[in-house]
């Protein structure tokens, strides 16, 4: 088993019990026994003065795009970095007062959309210029860290599901990410990254020997963060993106599409590394709750294969091919953006979406990112702290 940054902590804590410490952490910040972190460094003698939550909730009991309102009663200050309006995102200055430290310490799941490393960066420069250190407790990429996949965030599409100047499955640890941020903002920041123990860029979740914590609501295992990459992208379509099922991300569907149709149509676009399951479903919540509908479930027979962005591009263009009249890209609100599609933001370019909707060669919308994938495989390596 991998010792986390959070494991490393607490074995020795001394220097610890004298500062002013701020924590922003959710249920995924437990030891390797699965204890939670403020309770762990309380024990230790540490004093937490406040602590900082994410989209979701200490406990991630709301879901995707509401505002956090619950907090449970803990022996210090709670304040929620999710709300109504985009500038609850930041924190307040006057909340960062009479802190020293602040200790970021969140599982990730290895996508430029997942909020968490987006809360990260802009509370990083928040405390730019400020007499505030910033520690990251790292923990894995589910993903490994050795693969890739999709195109650089364009600067005219950086929302709150786009911050990093990544691909959409960036092969980085959180510490690496805030280490990349800083340099790539210039932030004044005193950034201390606390490693891991024995993790390498090769593993994969399931390698590691920790225990899967379900990161947010609908994410509760290791392989639905591995279709994640690809399959967040029909949270910006007229498709359900299987919440409301028991298997969010899994499976997608609506109520125009005929599954063994589709899943046809895909199993002859050569993706590797998955196999296409036509089914029914019906959402108790969401999307075409309670409708029963027709779609498919994606199953992962080859890790290394296996390319979800591709794989989740290639799907929404033959739902296009086959009902281009019922399909559609999605319009208004999106993580506090109204005026950009949701699919482009989370693509991170229009690019994607004008070629589907175009009818252009799937082969050749697939490679519209190689170039961007080469160069940041190169770039990566300076923020690298383990070793394949």
């Amino acid at each position: 088993m991998i010792a986390t940054g959070l494991d490393k902590l607490l074995r020795s804590t001394e220097s610890m019990t004298k500062r002013s410490i701020g924590l922003i952490v959710n249920q995924t910040s437990v030891t390797s026994d699965l204890r939670y972190s403020w309770s762990a460094l309380k024990e230790r003698g540490v004093s937490v003065k406040r602590i900082f939550t994410p989209e979701h909730g200490l406990f991630a009991t709301e879901q995707d795009q509401v505002a956090v309102g619950y907090q449970p009663d803990l022996a210090c200050e709670l304040v929620s970095l999710y709300g109504n309006l985009a500038e609850t995102l930041i924190p307040d200055p006057a909340v960062l007062d009479h802190l020293d430290l602040v200790i970021f310490d969140i599982q990730d799941v290895g996508s430029r959309y997942y909020t968490y490393i987006n809360t990260l960066a802009l509370f990083m420069e928040a405390v730019s210029g400020r007499d505030i250190e910033i520690m990251v407790l790292d923990r894995p990429n589910p993903l490994g860290g050795e693969i890739v996949e999709g195109p650089l965030l364009d600067d005219a599409y950086g929302s709150f599901v786009g911050i990093f100047p990544v691909p959409v499955r960036h092969g980085m640890t959180a510490g690496e990410l805030a280490l990349l941020y800083r340099e790539a903002k210039k932030l004044d920041v005193n950034l201390t990254v606390l490693p891991m123990e024995g993790w390498h860029r090769s593993m994969l979740f399931p390698e590691t020997g920790l225990f899967w914590v379900p990161p947010s609501p609908n994410m509760p295992t290791f392989e639905t963060a591995e279709v994640y990459p690809g399959m967040c992208l029909f949270e910006g379509l007229n498709v359900s993106e299987g919440r409301g099922s028991t298997t969010p991300f899994k499976l997608f569907g609506a109520p125009f599409i005929h599954p063994f149709e589709l899943a046809e149509h895909c199993r002859s676009s050569g993706l590797e590394g998955v196999l296409f399951r036509p089914l029914w479903f019906k959402p108790t919540f969401h999307k075409y709750c309670g409708e029963v509908i027709g779609g498919i479930w994606q199953q992962v027979t080859d890790h290394s294969r296996y390319r979800s962005f591709a794989t989740g591009v290639a799907m929404i263009a033959a739902i296009h091919e086959l009902y281009p009249g019922q399909i559609k890209f999605l319009r208004g609100v999106y993580e506090f953006n109204d005026t950009i599609p949701a699919f482009d933001l989370l693509a991170g370019n229009s690019h994607i979406r004008t070629a589907i909707e175009s009818g252009g060669d799937v082969p050749t919308i697939l490679s519209s990112w190689h170039h961007d994938e080469v160069e940041f495989l190169g770039r990566k390596q300076q923020y690298h702290l383990y070793h394949s």
